[in-house]
């Protein structure tokens, strides 16, 4: 079930997309000001994002240029061209005017996880290529095999390069795919990708963040 984090200061349009988006099939979470979505990001990674542009504290606009990986769906009552367009040439995947259509913008969503889906088939950070439907990653043109475990953690990884990513929300997010991964395995088993990495290059492509969890090196 795909997740989607809704970041809008206004809790009855928060609500409203909300209910909206779980008739839709979706799991909601919210924030309602800039620095609150950081937040939420350092321990969950959702599918795609809805984002409000005038949020208190962190605006939308500083908000959007911290996020990788994700799709951004902005919306917002900005309707100068001059905005729309530096906002996707920024990053954002698309961007709908307030007030909206519930209907188009459910379909804006479906048409961003859609392409979202694809973009997994291959993943790439710096040198390396992940594919996750065939537990491989290509390394300077060396093939190297992975468990479902290892590939399940270095694809959640690259999905969020140079983004320090927690130990339990490692493991929650991989629960599905790999229930044998525990806490206590989950160190061996970033050793193994480590180890298979460094072993084509020399470099590693992993780092532990203290008191956190790990990373992508850049």
């Amino acid at each position: 079930m795909p997740g989607i984090l809704v970041v809008d200061d206004d809790i009855h349009i928060s609500n409203l997309l909300t209910e909206a988006l779980t008739k839709a099939g979706y799991t909601v979470e919210k924030a309602f000001s800039g620095t609150e979505a950081l937040i939420v990001l350092s321990r969950n990674t959702p599918d795609l994002i809805l984002l409000d542009l005038m949020l208190p504290g962190l605006c939308g606009e500083e908000l959007l240029s911290k996020i990788k990986n994700i799709p951004v769906i902005v919306v917002s009552a900005k309707a100068d061209v001059t905005d729309k367009v530096g906002l996707l040439l920024g990053g954002a995947a698309d961007y709908v005017t307030k007030p909206f259509n519930m209907n188009e913008l459910l379909a804006r969503i479906a048409v961003q996880l859609r392409k979202r889906n694809a973009d997994d088939r291959v993943l790439t950070f710096r040198n390396i290529m992940l594919y996750p439907d065939k537990l491989t990653v290509l390394l300077n043109e060396t093939e190297i095999r992975l468990t479902r475990t290892e590939c399940a953690i270095l694809k959640l990884l690259m999905q969020n390069p140079g983004m320090p990513i927690g130990k339990t929300t490692i493991l929650d997010n991989i629960s599905c795919d790999t229930p044998d991964c525990t806490e206590r395995s989950l160190k061996q088993h970033i050793s193994n990708i480590r180890r298979k990495l460094q072993a084509v290059d020399g470099n590693d492509y992993i780092e532990a963040v203290y008191g956190i969890g790990f990373k992508m090196k850049s």
